[in-house]
């Protein structure tokens, strides 16, 4: 993902809060009461459910907000993340805000929720049109709960990638050049699209992580890794490349 810059993406419009908006995440506590309703955080013993799946409260803390995004070498994105069980809960709209609030904070193409420290099949994506990169492909922005990957034939394209958990650095990585893809949006209606190219790309990196894969364990050739500034010293400081 190094070859345009993404126009920033603000989810403020996508998922602006209610004026009688009670945030589950801010209004609970290990000692409070179990709650119900599905969606709710439901705090047992040390842990919350949430998602359908009971977190620790350092995972819980980690969507209370935007995130710093987390690094190559955190244990975190070495973990096949775990599915979501349920949908349109207020909390999956608390991760998914900010996850696209993180991701126009860094410019990026896309971000999976493993890279803000939690361990769910969520990722989401989108490069809007910009008239100033006439040359950008358009990818929709799009939520892809539990996603699944199924390239359509052998073909493979080698290009530069790039990873907001992996900063300042590119590499070259094969990928297939069309892909279908199939999952759920935040409300539980089912996705099933046919990608090609960049759009292809983006979601196999994104798809990536949540198998606890990072972009330069799919390199070839390790002559074409390395930092920004040395593999393109004309381009590095003028043109910030597509992350993800």
């Amino acid at each position: 993902m190094s070859r345009l810059p993404a126009k920033r993406v603000s989810c403020s419009s996508l998922y602006s809060r209610p004026a009688d908006f009670r945030d589950p995440v801010a209004s609970i506590s290990p000692a409070g009461r179990e709650e119900k309703r599905s969606g709710e955080l439901a705090p047992i013993g040390e842990t919350f459910a949430v998602f359908g799946i009971h977190l620790q409260k350092s995972e819980l803390e980690l969507i209370m907000a935007v995130q710093k995004v987390l690094r190559m070498g955190h244990p975190t994105l070495l973990h096949v993340a775990e599915p979501v069980m349920a949908f349109d809960t207020p909390a999956l709209h608390s991760l998914i805000r900010n996850m696209f609030d993180t991701m126009a904070a860094l410019d990026g193409a896309g971000l999976a929720a493993p890279q803000i420290g939690v361990s769910r099949r969520v990722i989401i994506f989108g490069v809007e049109n910009n008239p100033r990169y006439p040359d950008a492909e358009l990818v929709p922005t799009t939520v892809l709960i539990n996603p699944v990957t199924t390239s359509l034939d052998e073909v493979m394209d080698d290009d530069w990638e790039g990873c907001l958990s992996v900063p300042g650095m590119r590499g070259m990585v094969p990928r297939y050049r069309r892909i279908r893809y199939t999952g759920f949006d935040q409300h539980g209606e089912r996705i099933e699209r046919i990608a090609e190219g960049f759009h292809a790309r983006v979601v196999q990196h994104e798809r990536d992580h949540l198998d606890g894969i990072l972009y330069p364990q799919r390199i070839k050739d390790m002559t074409q890794f390395g930092f920004i500034e040395e593999l393109f010293p004309e381009e590095g400081k003028k043109v910030l490349p597509l992350e993800s």
